[in-house]
């Protein structure tokens, strides 16, 4: 699946009717190499020249989760924004996992 598929893709409900990923490692070659798996996670550490890039990135990533329905654990200090996304209601990592993160990708890169 193509970062192309994943972004034209909609988030699902999470509330017990979808199924965590058994192995993620095709989906990861679509997002950009930021992207790591951190035990249940899909993390990004974004990297700025200030305080207020690093706010930005972190408003952007909460809009986004709303929009979405999906909403990522964001964290920031000075010159520095990480995103997070799991699917905290099943316990690990589903496909809208991905989706929000190459929709983040989209907007971001």
């Amino acid at each position: 699946m193509s970062v192309c598929d994943l972004t034209n893709r909609d988030c699902g409900p999470c509330k017990g009717e979808g199924t965590t990923l058994g192995d993620p490692a095709e989906l990861m070659v679509s997002l950009h190499a930021d992207w790591r798996l951190d035990g249940t996670r899909l993390l990004r550490r974004y990297a700025f020249k200030g305080f207020a890039k690093a706010v930005q990135m972190a408003n952007l990533a909460a809009w986004l989760g709303e929009r979405l329905g999906h909403h990522p654990d964001v964290s920031f200090g000075w010159g520095w924004c990480e995103v997070a996304f799991t699917s905290h209601e099943l316990g690990g990592l589903t496909e809208n996992d991905f989706i929000a993160a190459a929709r983040l990708d989209s907007i971001t890169d």
